[in-house]
């Protein structure tokens, strides 16, 4: 006989998804990223689906979020270590809680960034952080991608900066990527510093205006926050 709370779990998979494949607004999914040259996740922060279309997903890491971020073996913080080993010395994952405000992540299919919203307190709007990386991969809980430490901040009078520079050639260095994959993200970060120019979606779309809805609650991280999709899809 079949697993009546199986089942269940199923449709509701189906129901938040939905007929066109996309997820429905309030649904809790993953956002999860993987190991530089390696296989393994070691960042998962559960976050709430705002609007998921052909164009844009966007969705809300809450405060007080429960994650998994990377920690040295030893638990150091990772931005403690000096930059020289950062990269070199053994890691794990430590289960944590998202402080301060909350954070919007937008992405657009295919696009080789995402763009984040920061607030202060009291919901002054604060920066959008471009954040380099490969193109999100969707499964039915989430999706997937491979940070490439790379950034840009962009201010709300419109001027920008790099970001994390150090960082990339670090990595660089340490093999966490070619000098082909190099070149692809900086070619990226063209072409997000061409669309900052040109003040073209989503910075011109007053998403730093948006608020959550207060009746959602905080999602909760699964105990199988690790796990290997059977399908992805770009």
């Amino acid at each position: 006989m079949a697993d009546g709370g199986a089942m269940r779990r199923v449709e509701q998979r189906r129901e938040a998804i939905g007929p066109t494949g996309f997820w429905a607004p309030g649904t809790h999914i993953l956002w999860r990223y993987r190991q530089n040259a390696g296989e393994r996740f070691h960042i998962a922060r559960p976050v709430t689906v705002v609007r998921d279309d052909a164009d844009l997903l966007a969705v809300w890491l809450a405060p007080g979020t429960e994650c998994v971020k990377p920690v040295l073996a030893d638990g150091t913080p990772v931005h403690v270590e000096p930059l020289e080993s950062r990269y070199t010395k053994p890691r794990s994952v430590q289960l944590d809680h998202w402080f301060g405000t909350g954070v919007l992540k937008l992405a657009r299919p295919g696009q080789p960034w995402s763009v984040w919203l920061f607030w202060e307190p009291g919901w002054q709007f604060k920066n959008w952080y471009v954040n380099l990386e490969e193109p999100l991969a969707r499964w039915h809980g989430g999706v997937d991608s491979e940070d490439h430490f790379l950034d840009i901040s962009v201010h709300p009078d419109r001027s920008w900066h790099w970001r994390d520079e150090d960082e990339f050639a670090q990595a660089q260095r340490d093999g966490l990527m070619d000098a082909a994959l190099a070149g692809r993200v900086r070619e990226a970060g063209g072409s997000a510093v061409a669309a900052i120019r040109a003040w073209e979606p989503p910075f011109s779309q007053d998403w730093q205006h948006w608020r959550p809805d207060p009746a959602w609650a905080v999602p909760s991280l699964p105990k199988d926050w690790d796990r290997t999709p059977a399908h992805v899809s770009s």
